[in-house]
């Protein structure tokens, strides 16, 4: 795609490295945004450099936050000795959408995936083991296993259960609700609600 100027052409380039977008939104987006103030523009901009400067990842559970702790962690009305263990921070806000639970997270970041190049060590499974032996930030009586219903999560789920079991520690997994195959943030509240209500022994 031929542009006229060289400035577009950079805008349109950053713009296209987003997830979804191709060269023709990317250039719908850039076009929308040389028609805003340079309040508005500076405005998003400094935003998205927020992103990188200013947001944390919870000593804990390592989900974003604007603190070292986040709002989970640090709530007295969440159930400190519970913890769902989930790939990702999307993950935590659809289970958090359903408003049936009412414990702590921990997000992996990932799950075990030879093919891409992801190896127990580039999760924060460590951080997860030594959260339940040391009782971090309280003492953890139940883990549930909350990761994708695919090849990859399951063989991660295993991988967890082994870790978990000599730590006399309840290990449970999402009832079936979820299909196979599916991720968490693309699962109806409903549906994940009682999933996790209905959460089994992890065998």
């Amino acid at each position: 795609m031929e542009l006229p100027s060289k400035i577009l052409e950079e805008a349109v380039g950053q713009l296209a490295m987003l997830p979804g977008v191709g060269k023709r939104s990317a250039l719908r987006y850039a076009l929308f945004l040389m028609k805003q103030s340079e309040d508005e523009v500076r405005n998003m901009s400094e935003s998205l450099l927020r992103l990188k400067t200013d947001l944390h990842h919870c000593r804990y559970c390592h989900n974003v936050s604007d603190t070292e702790v986040c709002p989970i962690c640090s709530s007295e009305k969440r159930q400190q000795g519970i913890v769902c263990v989930v790939e990702n921070v999307q993950d935590v806000m659809a289970i958090e959408n359903t408003q049936q639970y009412r414990g702590l997270y921990h997000v992996l970041g990932g799950v075990i995936s030879p093919i891409d190049g992801i190896g127990i060590h580039d999760l924060e499974i460590a951080s997860l083991v030594k959260r339940v032996e040391e009782g971090i930030p309280a003492k953890v009586e139940e883990v549930i296993l909350a990761l994708p219903t695919t090849m990859e999560g399951d063989t991660t789920n295993y991988y967890l259960n082994k870790q978990l079991r000599p730590m006399n520690v309840k290990v449970t997994t999402l009832a079936r609700g979820v299909a196979v195959g599916d991720s968490l943030e693309y699962a109806d509240e409903i549906t994940l609600g009682r999933s996790i209500v209905g959460r089994i022994p992890f065998e």
